[in-house]
């Protein structure tokens, strides 16, 4: 049986979703609670890696098992064995060949920063600001990379180099919400670093660091040393994968 999970959790007591060798990662928290409740080494696959400190109000991940119990049961079963900071929102039984991360057909990043700074929380969870931000330009400049691009100016050097670089992006807000600045990032996919690096850029503009021209140049030039910006990992949640309505 393969089940489909939607999970929600707090990045910010772990070394990112994927389990290693000498940090905490969430996947491996999960499988641990998989393996309490099937007596199975089961293998978590997700729509994709979050990174240290990252957040996630709906990731998905899918696994497999030979244990005969109702898809539906997963979802309270685990979430009397996690921790309190990684919680499961759903649980189904899907068709063979439902993957998390190939059937996937787009995703939602949301990025926050804010201007309240003596806030003691904030500092987990949202990217600090000390000077006011030109929403204006920045939203102008967000216009770049709408559509198709190449965006490995704006990507990890340590992405494998077959994978392929170029993601669509339909969609990006920018909204002020009291002491919130709050980015919406919709499209295809993310290359890792992707969000983070053009919230950065956009930041820069906003704080007249940069303008639209600089922002093309970086992503015209499809090098990984063009652009120097990278936001802080704690603004960044991963709001939404998206499928086919069969998934």
């Amino acid at each position: 049986m393969i089940v489909k999970a939607l999970v929600s959790y707090d990045g910010f007591n772990y070394a990112g979703w994927q389990k290693q060798e000498n940090a905490l990662g969430i996947q491996q928290v999960i499988e641990e609670a998989l393996y309490k409740i099937t007596k199975e080494n089961v293998d978590v696959v997700a729509s994709g890696r979050t990174d240290a400190g990252v957040h996630a109000f709906g990731q998905v991940f899918h696994f497999e098992t030979n244990k005969n119990i109702p898809a539906i049961q997963y979802e309270r079963a685990l979430n009397a064995l996690l921790p309190k900071d990684i919680r499961i929102l759903k649980t189904e039984e899907m068709p063979d060949d439902f993957h998390a991360r190939f059937s996937a057909v787009g995703k939602r990043y949301d990025y926050y920063c804010s201007y309240d700074i003596k806030n003691p929380f904030n500092y987990k969870y949202r990217n600090l600001l000390t000077k006011k931000l030109d929403i204006e330009a920045m939203k102008n400049a967000s216009k770049v990379f709408l559509g198709s691009h190449d965006f490995t100016s704006f990507a990890s050097s340590k992405i494998d180099p077959r994978k392929p670089r170029v993601k669509t992006i339909s969609n990006i807000e920018i909204i002020e919400e009291g002491m919130d600045v709050h980015f919406i990032f919709e499209g295809t996919g993310f290359l890792r670093y992707q969000v983070r690096m053009m919230t950065g850029t956009l930041i820069a503009v906003g704080q007249h660091k940069i303008g639209v021209d600089d922002v093309q140049r970086m992503l015209d030039a499809k090098d990984k040393s063009a652009c120097r910006y990278n936001a802080s990992s704690c603004g960044l949640y991963l709001v939404e994968v998206k499928y086919n309505e069969t998934n």
